[in-house]
């Protein structure tokens, strides 16, 4: 959804929260109702290979089966995908929470869904509650591939998502959709390099160089880094030598359809 909506025109009733008073959230945010499907979802996890413990879990859109994202996403369009994003934070809440997950859950959301973040927000806030999940533990990151319509407005969606307590990350970093002029003007909690980014880096210093000056600005400016689809123990190897200790990929975990990972079954380097 572009920004214009925010300055001065009436937004669309699908993303106008009008049911919404200043003191609650809007019934269709909070139940995610009217989709006309179902999905759930897979967790596959963020190691710190460091403390060889689980950082994080991504949730990770699957058919109710465990069929595959597109079965669920070739079904979201622009008329049910603001109730889409909403219900997705609220299942993938109250899943985390039956499975007794320990570590932080990391949402993907969609800011070109957003109307107004207060307001939107507030669903994701009452899931928290009910469940028992704290906010400190939840990590909002932009969807995957996404085309980011305006910038501005994604840092204004996440510097609220910031204020009220959730950690916050950008994905794809080094993808061209989220690149240095964001980085200039929002500090996310994280950022998760382009798995291109990562692919064979044990063999191209110029790959090794990239990463290497990402991982030092990072450093300067408080931002931890998630190196993202690792397969190899060469390419682990090679982003910790790089300085980044937080991995994603298969060489630890496929995405486990409504479970959590174990470090027990995982492979370490040595």
């Amino acid at each position: 959804m572009s920004r214009s909506n925010t300055e001065g025109n009436p937004a669309p009733t699908e993303y106008a929260c009008h049911s919404a008073s200043e003191h609650g959230a809007c019934p269709s945010c909070a139940s995610g109702e009217r989709l006309g499907f179902r999905f759930s979802y897979a967790y596959q996890p963020i190691v710190d290979i460091a403390k060889r413990e689980i950082f994080a879990h991504e949730a990770l859109i699957r058919g109710v089966n465990g069929e595959p994202a597109p079965s669920v996403l070739s079904q979201v369009t622009e008329d049910n995908r603001f109730r889409f994003d909403q219900a997705c934070r609220v299942k993938a809440i109250k899943t985390a929470s039956q499975l007794n997950m320990q570590s932080r859950l990391s949402i993907n959301f969609m800011p070109n869904a957003i109307y107004r973040p207060e307001l939107c927000i507030r669903s994701t806030l009452e899931a928290a509650r009910a469940h028992n999940f704290p906010v400190e533990r939840i990590i909002f990151e932009t969807v995957e591939g996404e085309r980011i319509s305006d910038a501005k407005w994604l840092t204004e969606v996440f510097r609220e998502y910031q204020r009220i307590g959730f950690l916050t990350a950008i994905d794809d970093f080094g993808a061209g959709f989220a690149g240095l002029n964001l980085l200039a003007d929002f500090q996310p909690d994280i950022i998760k390099l382009d798995m291109d980014l990562i692919r064979e880096i044990d063999q191209s210093r110029a790959r090794q160089a990239i990463v290497r000056a990402t991982v030092g600005m990072c450093q300067e400016l408080g931002i931890a880094v998630i190196g993202e689809g690792v397969e190899t123990l060469d390419e682990c190897s090679a982003l910790r030598d790089l300085g980044i200790n937080l991995m994603q990929g298969y060489l630890f975990s496929k995405p486990l359809f409504e479970a959590c990972g174990q470090t027990e079954s995982m492979i370490w380097p040595g």
